[in-house]
């Protein structure tokens, strides 16, 4: 089954590629380059030494940000849908920050702190805690009371109510928000590198937009939406059908 899936997203991928270089080759639009030669721009990038260090710190900013967003959106949310006193007081903060335009928080905090590593993340964070805590505080609203009523029947203590009976409910809502905030906060980690850093994926898009250097950007792009995807299938992928089997043993 596993393999089979396997299969059948590397023959989608395969087919896109194949569309895209029928088009590009039916147009000859100096704008739209092939995948081939997207592809041989980008093994030169790796053959010179350039795009791995910029791979690099675009993935480890990715991944602190991704960290950090996860666990303060994580808190949050349980703490808004555990507690409607503090869900109260801390909604009309949320909302504020999920309409804030994440430019806005980008260019706020690169003038307040200056245009530092900490700035960059921390505008990353910002800009990714509120949707965690909104998906995390639904999945908590949405706890199944028949097991609040049990584990307060038998006098479960709150650390094994939180470990076996509403972590393993929010399983679900937690991988949303780990698979759409993957996906937001490497995109928004280019437009920080874009305006604020001199090294990353970002920072390389930029140098290409002024050169309108085409198959330069989609190479870097690729590139990074290739780990973005190798992430995907080796720990988003995977934990989604434990999880999935672990709800059906349960059933």
């Amino acid at each position: 089954m596993l393999a089979q899936s396997l299969r059948v997203q590397l023959l989608s991928l395969l087919m896109v590629l194949v569309v895209w270089q029928l088009v590009a080759v039916g147009l000859e639009l100096q704008l739209l380059p092939s995948p081939l030669q997207v592809m041989a721009v980008m093994w030169d990038e790796w053959s010179s030494g350039e795009l791995w260090p910029h791979l690099r710190a675009t993935l480890s900013r990715v991944i602190i940000s991704f960290i950090a967003a996860m666990g303060l959106g994580t808190l949050l949310g349980l703490l808004m849908g555990l507690n409607p006193r503090i869900n109260q007081w801390l909604d009309p903060l949320l909302v504020m920050l999920l309409n804030m335009p994440a430019l806005v928080v980008i260019i706020l905090l690169y003038i307040w702190c200056g245009l530092i590593e900490a700035a960059a993340i921390a505008a990353v964070v910002i800009n990714k805690v509120p949707n965690v805590a909104v998906t995390l505080r639904e999945g908590t609203r949405s706890l199944d009371p028949q097991y609040q009523a049990l584990v307060r029947v038998y006098g479960v203590g709150y650390w094994r109510q939180l470990t076996e009976v509403i972590l393993p409910q929010l399983a679900p809502y937690f991988l949303v928000a780990s698979r759409s905030g993957l996906a937001l906060i490497w995109k928004i980690v280019l437009v920080v590198e874009l305006l604020g850093r001199s090294d990353g994926v970002g920072f390389q898009l930029h140098l290409a937009f002024q050169m309108f250097d085409v198959a330069m950007i989609l190479a870097y792009s690729f590139a990074f939406i290739l780990v973005v995807q190798v992430i995907e299938w080796l720990l988003l992928q995977p934990w989604e059908r434990y999880q999935r089997r672990w709800r059906e043993e349960a059933c």
